[in-house]
């Protein structure tokens, strides 16, 4: 997780690594083998696909290789918060995203400080997961039900070329 941290590039992303990065963001192969058609579909081996993804995430520079589902479908979820002092936010994030109910969190600048989604097979063990939540980190979850439901596309086309990758800190 990178929520409180800055990054610096230093190396340089070549262009294999980021034609994996745009095409997993929307393009992600639905099948047995993803990494073989993306593999073919750049003209390089499975095994450098494999390599390379798991480069950026040791990089930092991906953080997460997951499916995002519409909840509203598969289960139960919702958004929720903790107040946590600015100390020990890194580390309680850390004991959050331990929690396989939770695909994502983050930090805000706000009494409640951490934000995250919960997701269940139901409206029972999401309540256990928040309990459990509640019980490791001992912050009481601010919970915040999804009241309606908004579509967004979102994903960013990367291009760190080494003119960009010299000028800028991320």
């Amino acid at each position: 997780m990178m929520t409180a941290r800055q990054i610096t590039i230093e190396t340089k992303v070549d262009s294999l690594s980021q034609q994996i990065i745009n095409a997993y963001q929307k393009d992600f192969p639905l099948c047995s083998r993803p990494f073989l058609q993306l593999a073919e579909r750049f003209n390089v081996s499975e095994e450098q696909i494999i390599e390379r993804i798991s480069l950026l995430q040791e990089q930092q520079i991906l953080s997460r290789l997951g499916p995002v589902f519409n909840h509203m479908q598969a289960g139960a979820s919702t958004l929720a918060a903790l107040a946590v002092p600015a100390e020990r936010l890194d580390e309680v994030a850390d004991m959050v995203s331990q929690f396989k109910q939770v695909n994502h969190n983050y930090a805000r600048e706000h009494q409640y400080n951490l934000w995250f989604v919960a997701t269940a097979a139901n409206e029972k063990m999401l309540k256990q997961c928040l309990t459990h939540i509640h019980r490791e980190t001992g912050f009481e979850p601010l919970i915040l039900p999804m009241e309606q439901s908004y579509h967004i596309d979102l994903g960013f086309e990367v291009d760190f070329s080494e003119t960009e990758v010299n000028k800028h800190e991320h």
